[in-house]
This record gives structure tokens, C-alpha cells and sequence, in this order.
């Protein structure tokens, strides 16, 4: 590889590439505190899988950080206001802000709820230059947040930037929605215009802007740039390689980037280097690479047209699979019967799945129908929904292992299942989804069908909790915990001291008030002490497990059951199978 510049700038033409993409990036900081619409007066905290992914400037200011647990944020800041993650809120909330965007260019790109992208050229000629297209989208953008939130608006981080490079613009308008501070302009050509909010790069500056930034801007901008666990490990390689900024990483010669990072590398290099010129073009697609299906009558509810956007996303991929191509880039158009039009392009980390493709279809839709009131001057029920596959990239197809393939059995189930929720509505099919928790009934929380990829393995924190039960999990919850009575061999109630020793050993349990079984084994107590700081929410619990033995016609059948005391009342929580 050559060896960079002492300074760390890259060497690049002063004319520029002309095939890089001039693009506009917004970045809304931390999006799902937004959308959840609760008072930016208190602190709140999303959370997915015990982990914090957004939290409002309120919370950030009592040193609540994403990536904490719940655990930690709520010792940070006691009165944090607690909300689980959901996609769905979040892009639905998202479509009132794309739809006060839809007259200053079209064909916007989402690559996730908060962030989105277009090829701002032919608008920044059309608007008198990059600075007053800023400044138009920015205000378009707060017009729509005063709207939804009032008052709140200013209080959130809106970035708006222009860059060479649709990666680039996501990660200078996430920079400058994070900080309102002024960017050094040491050692350029040109210094770039500065407004609060708005950043707009001269041509062929971005690579000199970008150069002195640590190299895990790689792995930021959002989703959509490739695989979060693969970025990551490149941003580890380089640092080991003693690239630890990108300017270092953009001198290196692309050829050898390739030959030593992949694809992968190549197109972070480019990103790097503010060359980038394979993204958000916009040409001309195939007929015949797109689906299609009209809607008779109109779909006025957004299941029916969701349930119609999944046949399409399935026939497009068994179509683009025969083909030997998957899809990066999707762009999802509706009409409505009155012959109004919206359209967006997503993107995800990788290659996208007929369920996630599905899911973002929904999202749009949703957003659309869903929100009561008139989106971009759209009227009447959906009559047509069109799939185009945007960008396809060979598929390099998958290695299966010994178990858990995908199998003919597994996709007749899937179907079924979608047959089943197009009946019974979106809700009415539901997966577990582990968010973590001390109790069975924590650990666990049902959600939709399409929002979760029941064939990838998503990673969650394993960490032992604090007062958890050791496994195996129990097969039974009960939705509604028993009273039960637990007695020790003299007949006296058996409770926890308060150093969570167990006063007596215990004897016998009645599980319906009338008949008594004879413990046969016991393990415990595993004890908890929940938000003590809050006189309203603060519990105490202790968990013991016991084995039963039926006492009466059947002593041979033994029962394993979880029973938890609370409030000096013993309770039938769960049962072992």
C-alpha cells in the first residue's frame, strides 16, 4: 500500500470526480425520543433489548448515553421516562416530515426513521444554490416538527448538509445535528459555508473535511452503508494499522484497498476520499425488474395494503433470486384513485429481505393512511402499489449449516403465516422478542410478525442480571400470577428476611386455597429491589422454585413451579414443563 501524506490529506484532483453525486443529508438526532411525542420537559429514554438507543437532550444532560441499560439510565436519572423502541411509530411519525419535503425534489431516499437523503444538483439550480436549498429544507423541516410537537422544535437536533456523496452528506448533517459548534477550516482550500444547522461543503472540500475525523465515522450516517459488525471491523483494523483518522485512510491507493478491505473497503475508501459515485443514481430501471398490483376497490386501511405490498416483495424476490441478483436499494410507489403519487427509496445495512422490504412498505403506507390528515396533498384510497429494485448486487447466496436451514416446511409456515395476519389484521400475529429482564415475564415481549427477520441472528446482551433466574427459562407464565400459600413444617408462613435469607425451610404449598402438596425441593430466593428511588414504582420481590408432589390419587406426578413473594404475599408466577 503507499504510504500517506505526513498531514493525513489526501491527494485529489482540484477539478473533482464529475461522477460524484452532490447530495443533501438530513439527520434529526436521536429521532425515537421524537417520535414518541412526550414532553421534551422530562427525560426520555428508548430502549431495545435493555439497551438505550435514543434519548432526548433532557436525558443525554443527566449523563443518560445510547448504549447504556436500562439499569444504568435509570440510576443516572431516577425519573426518566422509559419507552420501548418500535419502527413503526417512528417512520409513521417520519412520513409528516418526508411529506413537507415532497415539493422541493423528488424521489427523497430513507435509509432509516430520521435520516434521509437526495441528489440536491438539479434542486440547488432550481433554488438559486446549495446554501438556499439548505436553508429551504431546514425551515420545511422545522415547519413540520412545530407542527407535530409546537414549541419543542427548537430543542431538537436537526443537521442539514451538503456534500460530495450521499455517505458523506449522512455523516456531516449527523455531525452537525449533534453539535452546534463551530468546524475548523485549518488547512483548506476553501472554508465552507456555516449557518447554525446547515453545513454546506464546497465541490472537492469534503475529503479535506472528513480527513481529520476519527476512522469510526466509517460505521456512521446510519444504516445503509453495509453491515454494522462488518464496519465495525474494518474501523478496528485500520486503528491496528495506525490509520486512525480518515485522511490517513483516504490516501492510500484505492486499487490496494481493494485488493487487501473488498468491496466493503473499497466503497469506505471512496466515502473517505468524497469520491463516492456509485449511490443514489437515478437512472432508468427495467420494466421487467419491477412488480406490480392494482387494488380494487382502493385500500383505505393500511392491512390491506400492506398484506398486497408483501405478495409483491415475495414475487420480487423469488424473481430477482432466478436472476442470480439481491436488492440494496427499493423504491416503493402507491397511487391513490384519484391519481395522486408518493414514492419513496429505502435502503438497508445489507441486501434486503421480502420481509423487509414488506416492512418498509408498510411504514410508508402507514404513514400515509394511517395519519388522519392529507400528506403531500394526497387524496383517496390506494389503487396501485409498484416495487422497482432500485440497486441490485449479485447474490453471493449463503452458507447453510448442519441445523436451522431454511427448509420447504419453514416456508409453507411463513406463508401460513401471512395468511393468517392478512385475515386477522397486523397485530394479530405475534413473535417473542428478548428485551432482557430479571423475571420470565420481562425477558420477552410480543411483536408484529414483519418487524422482526426470523432468519437472521440478531446479538443481545447475555450479562448476567442482577437477582435473574439461573435456566432453563420456565415453559408456562401466567398472565395473571396465582395467590398460593406456603408453609413450613410448623405450620407457619414461610417469608424472606431482609438480608434475603429464607426464614424457614418450606414444607408444603396450596395452590387453589383447598388441596396441599408436599415440596419435594426447593432452590432460592433470588431477590430483587427495583426503582427504590420512586415511592409509586418501588418492588421488592424474592423468587423461590419448588417441586411439588401431588398428594392426593396420583403421588407419583411431580410439578416444577416459580412462586414469587411480594408485599408479604406469595404468588404462583410461572411452571416449569
Amino acid at each position: 500500500m503507499s504510504r500517506p501524506d505526513p498531514g493525513g490529506r489526501p491527494d485529489l484532483d482540484a477539478q473533482g470526480d464529475p461522477r460524484v453525486i452532490r447530495t443533501l443529508g438530513i439527520c434529526c438526532a436521536q429521532w425515537s425520543a421524537i417520535a414518541t411525542g412526550l414532553s421534551w420537559s422530562v427525560p426520555v429514554a428508548v430502549l431495545r433489548a435493555n439497551r438505550v438507543v435514543s434519548a432526548n437532550s433532557f436525558a443525554r444532560s443527566e449523563g443518560i448515553v445510547v448504549g447504556s441499560t436500562k439499569r444504568e439510565a435509570q440510576s443516572r436519572c431516577p425519573m426518566v421516562e422509559v419507552v420501548e423502541h418500535d419502527e413503526t411509530r417512528d417512520a409513521r411519525v417520519f412520513e409528516s416530515i418526508m411529506g413537507a419535503l415532497e415539493d422541493v425534489a423528488p424521489r427523497w431516499e430513507v435509509t432509516e426513521p430520521g435520516r434521509c437523503g437526495v441528489p440536491s444538483l438539479g434542486p440547488s439550480r432550481y433554488h438559486g444554490g446549495d446554501r438556499p436549498l439548505a436553508d429551504v429544507v431546514r425551515r420545511r423541516v422545522l415547519e413540520a416538527l412545530e407542527e407535530n410537537f409546537g414549541d419543542a422544535a427548537d430543542l431538537m437536533g436537526i443537521g442539514v448538509a451538503i456534500a460530495d456523496g450521499p455517505r458523506a452528506a449522512a455523516v456531516v448533517a449527523e455531525e452537525v445535528a449533534c453539535s452546534e459548534r463551530e468546524y475548523s477550516s485549518v488547512g483548506r482550500t476553501a472554508s465552507p459555508r456555516r449557518a447554525r444547522g446547515v453545513l454546506c461543503l464546497p465541490r472537492c472540500e469534503t475529503a479535506h473535511h472528513l480527513a481529520p475525523l476519527p476512522t469510526s465515522r466509517i460505521s456512521a450516517g446510519g444504516m445503509g452503508w453495509g453491515k454494522t459488525s462488518e464496519l465495525r471491523d474494518l474501523v478496528d483494523i485500520l486503528r491496528r494499522l495506525g490509520l486512525k483518522n480518515l485522511g490517513r485512510f483516504a490516501a492510500l491507493e484505492p486499487t490496494d484497498v481493494l485488493a487487501r478491505f473488498g468491496p466493503l473497503g473499497r466503497s469506505a475508501h471512496d466515502f473517505a476520499r468524497g469520491a463516492e459515485h456509485d449511490r443514489m443514481v437515478l437512472g432508468d430501471i427495467p420494466e421487467n425488474f419491477s412488480v406490480s398490483s392494482e387494488l380494487d376497490p382502493p385500500a383505505d386501511e393500511v392491512d390491506r395494503a400492506a398484506f398486497m405490498a408483501k405478495m409483491l416483495a415475495d414475487e420480487l424476490h423469488e424473481d430477482l433470486s432466478s436472476r442470480g441478483l439481491a436488492c440494496t436499494r427499493i423504491l416503493v410507489v402507491a397511487e391513490t384513485e384519484l391519481g395522486d403519487r408518493i414514492e419513496r427509496l429505502w435502503r438497508d445495512e445489507g441486501t434486503l429481505s421480502p420481509t423487509a422490504i414488506a416492512q418498509r412498505a408498510r411504514w410508508q403506507l402507514d404513514g400515509w393512511l394511517s395519519s388522519g390528515r392529507t400528506v403531500s396533498r394526497t387524496h383517496g384510497g390506494v389503487s396501485r402499489i409498484l416495487l422497482i429494485p432500485d440497486q441490485v448486487v449479485p447474490d453471493n447466496g449463503r452458507q447453510l449449516g448442519f441445523w436451522g436451514e431454511r427448509t420447504e416446511n419453514r416456508e409453507r409456515a411463513m406463508k401460513a403465516l401471512a395468511r393468517v395476519q392478512a385475515m386477522l389484521g397486523h397485530s394479530a400475529v405475534v413473535v417473542p422478542e428478548w428485551q432482557g429482564g430479571r423475571s420470565p415475564a420481562e425477558r420477552y415481549r410480543p411483536v408484529p410478525l414483519e418487524t422482526v427477520e426470523l432468519d437472521a441472528r440478531v446479538g443481545r446482551d447475555d450479562t448476567p442480571w442482577p437477582g435473574s433466574l439461573p435456566p432453563p427459562a420456565p415453559a408456562i407464565v401466567w398472565p395473571v400470577p396465582v395467590s398460593v400459600e406456603v408453609l413450613d413444617s410448623a405450620d407457619g408462613r414461610v417469608g424472606v428476611d431482609g438480608r434475603g435469607q429464607i426464614t424457614a425451610a418450606p414444607e408444603k404449598v396450596s395452590l387453589d386455597g383447598r388441596n396441599w402438596n408436599e415440596v419435594k425441593s426447593w432452590a432460592g430466593p433470588w431477590c430483587t429491589e427495583e426503582r427504590w428511588w420512586d415511592p409509586e414504582a418501588h418492588r421488592r420481590r424474592a423468587r423461590i422454585q419448588v417441586v411439588l408432589a401431588n398428594n392426593v390419587g396420583e403421588p407419583g406426578i411431580e410439578a416444577a413451579h416459580l412462586l414469587t413473594l411480594e408485599s408479604g404475599d406469595w404468588r404462583l408466577e410461572a411452571s416449569y414443563d
